[in-house]
């Protein structure tokens, strides 16, 4: 019980952690004008 509420707890937050350091590296790039396609990370909307 407690196991598997940690696993998706963890998930949880690593995907926040990801999506807001995709987002704060949007806006450094867009603050200092450079701004080159994205490759291929764009997992899921």
């Amino acid at each position: 019980m407690g196991k598997e509420t940690e696993l998706t707890r963890e998930e949880r937050l690593a995907a926040k952690l990801r999506e807001n350091l995709r987002r704060r590296k949007q806006q450094a790039r867009a603050l200092t004008g450079d701004n080159p396609p994205l490759p291929k990370e764009d997992g899921s909307s």
